[in-house]
């Protein structure tokens, strides 16, 4: 008996792949189970078993007390101390009890108990063990269809492919082998239930661990991929050997790698982005295969960006139904906003044209008093913007407004324009009207202002024209009789406020 007891157990043991002290527990709560069903008694019962003889043992548990109130769980002291003098009031003594009378129906009980409880234990080592494994890759195979939804086969259970994880331009049959991507394990009371994926980008991973050994071997690494199921993906990859070429290596050659895992998507489309850390060239890599001009960082914090195409680029950089900059934009984590080079121009006009067309009043200065303002409109002053074209030194000119009070309105006047800052990509051309000296001159003067740098070494002085050399200046300026030295009046009345 012990013999046969003890290798069913190791038995079951290795087949369900359950540790023998969850079966020789489940044991106990079956002869249990027997017992209560058996004696119809109030009792504690417990069990135990014995793996020298392979038997079950059952005791009624009962405390040891002076008056006995209620027999079922109580024994007197005297009873208790001819079983075992040691004993004491508040112990507890095990009284045995037979188990060869339980009969058939008890019997039955007890399988009954022992079948739920390793199938309990069996579902719980299969969530165990697939939790694990989420995101991993899985081999399995067609077993039936439910509604929609698929049924697979991956060995120690069986799985769920629902249709929302599945890719639209694939079709299956019963029986045929199939690869996806464990995505959850949910413990549902029938049996852990586990859910596969056909559409999750980690399938497009571990495709390409399995196909290219660099990504396997750690030498080139996947930092992000996305996809539209049945239709097109982009993978960024990056490596960390400078003399391995990692959009190379993952196409392989004459593109053998790369064209089993278009295979395995059934025909799906994937582009192999170069990753970089800087965001804008990485925005270029992903619109691959658009041909980027210029690449403008718009807001950092929101991570918005301007990509800047020819005409003849743009709908290749947009994509089908703007399927490529919408991918994309998921790859690099940036909203990207695709404009031609005539778009781009075209808003950069119409900006400097609001700007160059519209005066700032003299009231919205900050911290400059009404009798301030009047001072500057007797000097001829009208807007803001003749204030930062006339800099510092020429308000001190003005009578009654003194350095300090220069300095003031100079600073408020800069608060103004501090946030107003125009880029124009480079390549984009802007017409000879907005080109014109006056306006380059009042723009260059404005800037200047604002921010207080010298022009560019490449920029004109602001009283030297377009095309005049600094000999033509110097000459002119020695003609004059030193008019261009002449000083401010000496006497300056400093304004108290």
């Amino acid at each position: 008996m012990s013999n046969i007891i003890t290798q069913t157990i190791e038995q079951i043991s290795k087949e369900k792949n359950i540790d023998p002290k969850v079966i020789i527990a489940a044991l106990e709560d079956a002869m249990i189970a027997a017992s209560r069903k058996y004696y119809k008694t109030n009792e504690e019962i417990s069990a135990r078993f014995d793996p020298e003889t392979g038997l079950v043992e059952i005791f009624a548990v009962k405390r040891v007390v002076e008056n006995v109130e209620n027999p079922s769980l109580e024994i007197s002291v005297e009873e208790a101390r001819q079983i075992d003098e040691s004993l004491a009031l508040d112990d507890t003594v095990e009284l045995p009890k037979p188990t060869d009378v339980l009969g058939r129906i008890a019997a039955q009980t007890a399988k009954q108990v022992i079948l739920q409880k390793v199938r309990e234990a069996e579902r719980q080592n299969i969530y165990n063990e697939y939790s694990q494994k989420i995101g991993e890759l899985v081999n399995g195979i067609v077993k039936r269809f439910e509604g929609p939804d698929i049924i697979v086969d991956i060995g120690k259970t069986e799985s769920l492919l629902p249709l929302r994880e599945q890719s639209r331009a694939e079709t299956y049959k019963q029986g045929e082998r199939i690869r996806a991507v464990i995505v959850k394990v949910l413990p549902v009371a029938k049996g852990p239930q586990v859910i596969l994926s056909r559409t999750d980008p980690q399938l497009l991973v571990r495709l390409f661990e399995m196909e290219i050994p660099e990504i396997y071997d750690g030498t080139i690494v996947v930092k992000n991929a996305v996809h539209e199921p049945g239709d097109r993906a982009k993978v960024a990859v990056a490596s960390t050997d400078r003399d391995v070429d990692p959009v190379g290596a993952c196409v392989g050659m004459k593109g053998s790698r790369i064209n089993s895992i278009i295979r395995e998507l059934r025909g799906e489309k994937i582009d192999i982005v170069q990753w970089s850390d800087d965001a804008a060239q990485y925005a270029a890599n992903a619109l691959n295969p658009a041909k980027i001009s210029k690449v403008l960082i718009i807001d950092p914090a929101e991570r918005r960006m301007e990509v800047i195409v020819e005409e003849k680029q743009q709908s290749l950089a947009i994509g089908k139904k703007g399927q490529n900059v919408r991918l994309a934009s998921k790859l690099i984590g940036w909203q990207i906003d695709v404009k031609s080079e005539e778009q781009k121009k075209q808003e950069v006009l119409s900006v400097m044209e609001s700007l160059t067309s519209s005066s700032t009043s003299l009231g919205e200065l900050e911290g400059v008093s009404e009798r301030l303002v009047e001072k500057l409109r007797e000097a001829g002053i009208e807007n803001v913007e003749r204030i930062l074209e006339m800099g510092e030194e020429k308000l001190k000119e003005i009578p009654g407004i003194g350095e300090k009070t220069a300095a003031k309105i100079m600073e408020a006047a800069r608060d103004l324009f501090e946030e107003v800052e125009i880029e124009v990509p480079e390549g984009i051309d802007l017409p000879a009207a907005i080109k014109a000296p006056s306006f380059e001159e009042k723009s260059r003067e404005t800037k200047e202002a604002i921010s207080g740098e010298p022009p560019h070494k490449d920029e004109h002085p602001p009283d030297q024209p377009a095309g005049t050399s600094e000999e033509e200046v110097a000459a002119e300026a020695s003609a004059a009789g030193g008019e261009s030295d002449a000083t401010a009046p000496d006497s300056k009345q400093e304004d108290s406020q």
